[in-house]
């Protein structure tokens, strides 16, 4: 028998869609927190989180501690229906009392004086207390494998942040470009320093949103060039579209107290095993753009 679950919030555009009975798909991929579905409708990755996630795109937050129980299977059929989506035989998801979110970044502030004072602690506290192995060298020795990597990421994120301080879109988007894919795990890490980049590129009023095409111009080039999952996450920023966590993060950048800028960080930096690392160094190495193009070099 399927079990009947609420949903504690999902983003806005899904539930409208399970409201209006206009979803149908199947299950793609299965996690111990998560399982993303792939919808017919318009073909993109949507997910189904356990309640230790936080909000994303195309994401529903349910109340249920883990998922690796349930036993969903893989291409077993999702659908929608009075305000419920079942999702394969094992799971029935009521939306009737989860809470809307949106993601939505928060304008470029006016007053500097807190961002430029978080923004240089930011890269100290990551260097710290983020985890190598991906944009970030691990202390530790290196494989040589590892280490190629590693030069191959530093090199192409150098180039690409260069090309944007110079205004050369048309050489960072080719720069952007070399680094998907770039790197091991799920979402490799090049994928995610974009990610983060992305976010960036697409805040209000900032001396770099002029150039958030790039970011267009890069994921219409990026669909054979690495996962679905990680294709998705890429989409997505690409307009601005992140996880409430990172939304969090750039807001307290700008405006938050030592205590609430740590605290987004370190939520952000624990996504995934070197993915949040990642991230947070593709918003870091966008907001010291926005810096220094700004006239604060």
């Amino acid at each position: 028998m399927a079990r009947l679950r609420n949903a504690k919030s999902g983003d806005v555009g899904f539930i409208k869609q399970i409201k209006d009975s206009n979803f149908s798909g199947f299950i793609h991929s299965t996690f111990h927190r998560t399982a993303n579905i792939k919808c017919y409708e318009n073909d993109e990755l949507y997910t189904i989180a356990c309640n230790q996630i936080d909000n994303g795109p195309n994401t529903l937050v349910i109340e249920e501690e883990r998922l690796d129980d349930i036993d969903l299977a893989i291409n077993a059929p999702v659908f929608a229906e009075n305000a419920r989506l079942t999702v394969g035989n094992q799971l029935v998801i009521s939306i009737e009392k989860a809470s809307l979110w949106e993601s939505k970044l928060p304008d470029f502030p006016a007053n500097l004086e807190i961002f430029y004072n978080n923004l240089s602690k930011m890269k100290e506290y990551i260097d710290l207390h983020g985890k190598g192995g991906g944009v970030k060298k691990r202390t530790q020795a290196q494989s040589p494998f590892e280490a190629e990597l590693s030069k191959m990421l530093e090199e192409r994120i150098f180039i690409l942040c260069e090309a944007i301080l110079k205004k050369d879109i048309s050489k960072a988007t080719a720069s952007a470009i070399r680094l998907i894919g770039l790197g091991s795990g799920l979402t490799p890490s090049g994928d995610d320093f974009l990610v983060g980049l992305f976010t960036v590129l697409n805040i209000p009023n900032s001396p770099i949103f002029e150039y958030r095409r790039l970011a267009d111009q890069v994921v219409r080039d990026a669909t054979s060039l690495t996962n679905d999952i990680s294709f998705m996450a890429l989409k997505k920023a690409s307009k601005g579209h992140v996880r409430e966590s990172m939304n969090h993060l750039v807001k307290s950048i700008f405006t938050g107290g030592d205590e609430e800028f740590i605290l987004s960080l370190n939520k952000v930096l624990s996504i995934g095993s070197t993915s949040g690392t990642d991230i947070a160094l593709g918003i870091y190495y966008g907001l010291e753009a926005n810096r220094k193009i700004g006239g604060q070099a």
